[in-house]
């Protein structure tokens, strides 16, 4: 179990909230472009990495907000959140 800060509610216990995947993902401008193995490779392929990630979360029981976060994956320390838009502040 861990506390996970929502940037509009305040900290709250890790089970309210939803993962959303990597953060900072941007869309193709012209998906329809795009070779089904581009298609795939924006759909499926995240970096998935061990270290500090930039990740999407949703409160899901509380606000139903989503906001951003870097989290350390291999311990779980959570840096800092921020809202959707903003850029990360360290």
């Amino acid at each position: 179990m861990f506390i996970i800060r929502c940037p509009y509610c305040g900290e709250r216990d890790h089970s309210e909230f939803s993962y959303g995947g990597e953060a900072h993902i941007v869309r193709p401008k012209q998906p329809m472009e795009l070779t089904d193995l581009q298609w795939a490779e924006y759909l499926f392929m995240r970096k998935n990495i061990k270290g500090l990630q930039y990740e999407r979360w949703n409160h899901a029981h509380g606000c139903r907000r989503w906001f951003n976060m870097a989290r350390d994956t291999s311990n779980d320390k959570i840096h800092f959140v921020y809202k959707m838009g903003e850029k990360p502040t360290k």
